[in-house]
């Protein structure tokens, strides 16, 4: 597939780091919560940048926009978040145009997730999209390009059962509970945090487990009060946290915090202790591990657990592959549409110029002119002069620039630019 030219100025590129070579140190130190990607679309559209996405979640964090270079959205991404250019260099990708176009349609559909399927960045798509619209930073490629995403996400979702089984880090982290601590619907399991990937954990272990033992800490005691009264679960204040972690068996923790919330101070246990950190940057101190009777396990291990569903999910990729390249093309194809449009509207524009000179010499010349008449002839044979010249440049075996070229220099068109 050719390369198409998407603006005058600038090009499409997707930025960033994911799972794959970033480990949950290095991702963390680029994560950015709502409050950073705020600030950061601000200060691209104080740049001159008309369409930008940022995302952020636990397992990537990246920029899809215009550019003159990839190296103006990198520097916006170190500026906002706590890592360098060399290490985002270290471990970073950076697609132009057609293969930034592809990468977003691979992430948004859940084929770039670290557990294949889980459709939980659609989401997140979504609220980058929001984000960026609100602030007048979502040009019409953005919309029209996320909008394509979300429904090839739709299709895949209802079209094939590669989200069928675990669709999730936070089912995974149950599995591995239910895998490694015997007896579980006995045990004591403690709930630390509120956030996504905590409420959905909280969600399968009460399904799986059939635990009615599971308390929820949180530091706004709100917050946790609201998914406790849904599930029906026991909420204890935030000072409570240490005599809790001495009662449980099984720590979950997900508070979403930019430096660990859980010390080796807190935790003092004489019986086996599994904790679970689904948190981006760790929420864990490195060193709680050392304690006795304790095992610590990062989500990065999780999504190294593969297990028959995720072995049954594979089978579904080529059709997920071909429905995503089906509304690709579409996309591709209004893109093109985009980039002739500015000639057909020249184009029509001289031609009317052309039939009111004509017009005025033979309302002069004749005096039963039939203007009205004339008129109507005339605007419909422009309508038909220009609908050819534009189903001649969607045809696929046509060099569209070629001939674009050749129509400006024929008809001596002035082009209004657009982005």
């Amino acid at each position: 597939m050719k390369d198409y030219h998407i603006s005058r100025h600038s090009s499409f590129y997707t930025i960033g780091l994911n799972y794959k070579k970033a480990d949950a140190e290095l991702r963390g130190r680029f994560s950015m919560e709502n409050a950073q990607m705020i600030s950061l679309l601000e200060d691209a559209k104080d740049q001159g940048i008309d369409g930008l996405l940022a995302t952020s979640t636990c397992n990537r964090t990246e920029l899809h926009g215009f550019a003159q270079h990839p190296f103006q959205l990198i520097k916006l991404l170190c500026q906002h978040t706590q890592g360098t250019v060399e290490e985002f260099q270290e471990v970073a990708y950076v697609y132009k145009n057609n293969d930034a176009i592809g990468h977003l349609f691979k992430v948004g559909t859940g084929l770039d997730s670290q557990i294949l399927g889980d459709f939980e960045i659609i989401s997140q798509l979504k609220q980058s999209f929001n984000r960026s619209k609100k602030l007048g930073i979502a040009n019409p490629f953005i919309e029209r390009l996320c909008n394509s995403v979300i429904q090839a996400s739709k299709r895949i979702k209802n079209e094939t059962e590669i989200s069928s089984g675990a669709t999730s880090v936070a089912f995974a982290s149950v599995q591995y509970i239910m895998k490694n601590v015997p007896e579980i619907s006995e045990k004591n399991i403690l709930l630390f945090g509120t956030g996504k990937i905590g409420r959905n954990t909280c969600e399968n272990l009460i399904k799986h487990t059939k635990n009615p033992h599971i308390t929820l800490i949180n530091r706004t005691r709100g917050k946790a009060e609201q998914i406790a009264g849904k599930f029906n679960l026991d909420v204890k204040d935030f000072g409570d946290l240490q005599t809790e972690i001495r009662k449980s068996d099984v720590l979950v923790v997900a508070t979403g915090a930019q430096s660990p919330t859980i010390s080796k101070e807190l935790i003092y246990t004489k019986k086996p202790l599994l904790i679970l950190d689904l948190s981006i940057p760790k929420n864990v101190s490195d060193d709680v591990s050392e304690l006795e009777n304790v095992t610590t396990i990062h989500l990065d291990h999780l999504s190294q657990i593969t297990d028959e569903t995720l072995e049954r999910r594979k089978q579904f990729i080529p059709h997920a592959e071909a429905i995503i390249e089906d509304i690709k093309e579409e996309f591709i194809r209004w893109l093109e549409t985009r980039k002739f449009a500015p000639v057909i509207k020249a184009l029509k524009k001289k031609l009317k110029t052309m039939k009111e000179e004509e017009m005025d010499y033979q309302s002069k010349k004749q005096s039963d002119f039939n203007e009205e008449q004339a008129d109507l002839i005339s605007n419909r044979i422009i309508q038909k002069i220009t609908k050819q010249f534009a189903n001649h440049l969607k045809d696929d075996s046509v060099d569209a620039d070629t001939s674009l070229a050749l129509i400006k220099k024929v008809f001596q068109l002035e082009i209004e630019s657009q982005q």
